[in-house]
C-alpha cells in the first residue's frame, strides 16, 4: 500500500465463524486490514468506534436481515460502502440488494473463498473512479463558481467606471454645450442649429450609458434592490428594442445580494434571448414570493427565427451557453430552472424557483 495512503478496511460481517476467518485471511494476503462482526448489534457496535471503507454483509444474520442493517446503518449516519454474501438460490435477493445500492455479491458455493479478492479488487476500484469523478465535478463547480465571481466582479467594476468616470466626463461636456448652444442662440449665431445636434446627442449618450452602468451593476447600486433592477430592465429593454417589455414585482423582497444578482443575471439572458433569438414584440418578467418559494418567469412572445426559436433555443452556434449558466445561477442559489414551451409553438417561458430566503441584516453595498 502507498505510504500516503492508510490500508483499506474491511468489515466482515457473517454468523460463521470459520467462513469469516477465511475471509480475513484470504483479504490480509491482499494488503487490506480486516474486522469481523458476527451479528447486526455487533457491526453497528464497531462502526460506531471504527471506520470501514467496504462491507462484506451476510444477508441473513441472527439478529437482523441484510437490507435492515443497511437501513440501520443509514438512520445512525455510518453508511459504508457493501458486498452482499448470500446462499446459493438466493441470487435473486442480492440482485435487489443491487438495486439498494450493494456493489456486488458473493454465492456462498465451493469457489467463494477463491472469487472473494478479485470481487473487492473490483468494487474498490468502481469505488476509487466514482470518488475521483465526484472530485473532479467538484472542481469544476468550484471553478465555474469561481468564473462567476470574477465575471460579476469585472461587471461590477466596468459598471462603477461607466457610471462614475465615463458618466461624469459626459454630463460635463453635455452642461458645457448647452451653455455654449444657449451663448450661440443669444449672438444669433446660424451654428445655433449644429449646437443643439451636439447637445441631443451628448444628453442620449449620457442616457446610454448610465443605462448600461445600471445594466451592468444592477442590484447593489440601487435602492430596492432587485425589484428595482428587474423595473429597470424592462424599462431599457422597451427603449433600447422598441418592444413592450413588462415588469410585475412586489413592492419589495428582502433578499441577500448574491442572490438577488444572480436572479437579475438569470432574467436578464433570457430576455436577451427572447430578444435575439425569440424576435420577441413583448416580454413579460414577472417575480413573485409566498413563505415557500419565489419564483422569477420571463415570458415572451417570440415567433423565433423561421422554426419559432425562442428563449430556451439560441442560434445552434452558440446552443446551450446561455442556458448552461442560467441553470447554473439557478443552482448555486439552491433553485431550479426550468424552460417551458407553449404548446403553440409561439413563446417561450423561463422560470425559475428559490426556495424563499429569510430576511437578511440590511448592509451597505462597498466598492472595494
Amino acid at each position: 500500500m502507498s505510504a500516503t495512503h492508510p490500508p483499506v478496511t474491511i468489515l466482515v460481517v457473517d454468523d460463521d465463524p470459520g467462513l469469516t476467518r477465511l475471509i480475513e485471511r484470504e483479504l490480509r494476503r491482499e494488503g487490506y486490514q480486516t474486522a469481523a462482526a458476527g451479528s447486526g448489534a455487533e457491526a453497528t457496535g464497531w462502526l460506531q468506534q471504527h471506520r470501514a471503507d467496504l462491507l462484506l454483509l451476510d444477508l441473513k444474520l441472527p439478529d437482523i436481515e441484510g437490507p435492515a442493517l443497511i437501513e440501520a446503518m443509514a438512520a445512525m449516519g455510518r453508511s459504508v460502502p457493501f458486498i452482499i454474501i448470500t446462499g446459493q438460490g438466493d441470487e435473486r435477493v442480492a440482485v435487489d440488494m443491487m438495486k439498494r445500492g450493494a456493489l456486488d455479491y458473493l454465492v456462498k458455493d465451493v469457489n467463494f473463498i477463491e472469487f472473494v479478492p478479485t470481487v473487492v479488487r473490483r468494487a474498490l476500484s468502481q469505488l476509487d473512479k466514482e470518488q475521483r469523478l465526484a472530485a473532479a465535478e467538484d472542481d469544476r463547480q468550484r471553478l465555474e463558481r469561481e468564473i462567476l465571481q470574477i465575471s460579476e466582479r469585472e461587471q461590477q467594476r466596468i459598471g462603477r467606471d461607466l457610471h462614475d468616470d465615463l458618466g461624469q466626463q459626459l454630463a460635463g461636456i453635455w452642461l458645457f454645450s448647452d451653455l455654449l448652444k444657449t451663448s450661440l442662440v443669444e449672438q444669433g449665431s446660424p451654428e445655433v442649429e449644429s449646437a443643439d445636434k451636439i447637445t441631443t446627442l451628448l444628453k442620449d449618450a449620457l442616457g446610454l450609458t448610465r443605462s448600461l452602468a445600471r445594466g451592468l451593476h444592477p442590484v447593489a447600486v440601487q435602492a430596492g434592490g432587485l425589484v428595482a433592477a428587474l423595473d429597470e430592465l424592462a424599462t431599457r429593454t422597451s427603449d433600447m428594442f422598441r418592444i413592450d417589455c413588462r415588469s410585475q414585482c412586489p413592492p419589495s423582497i428582502d433578499m441577500d445580494n448574491t442572490t438577488a444578482t444572480h436572479l437579475y443575471r438569470i432574467a436578464q439572458e433570457a430576455v436577451t434571448n427572447a430578444v435575439k433569438h425569440g424576435l420577441a414584440k413583448e416580454i413579460d418578467i414577472e417575480l413573485s414570493t409566498n413563505p415557500h418559494h419565489t419564483v422569477l418567469s420571463v415570458k415572451d412572445q417570440g415567433k423565433g427565427k423561421g422554426k419559432g426559436k425562442g428563449i430556451a433555443e439560441p442560434d445552434p452556434k452558440h446552443r446551450g451557453m446561455g442556458l448552461r449558466i442560467m441553470s447554473y445561477r439557478a443552482d448555486i442559489i439552491g433553485g431550479i430552472l426550468d424552460i417551458q414551451r407553449h404548446p403553440s409553438g409561439i413563446g417561450t417561458t423561463v422560470v425559475c424557483t428559490i426556495p424563499t430566503p429569510h430576511p437578511q441584516p440590511a448592509t451597505i453595498p462597498t466598492h472595494g
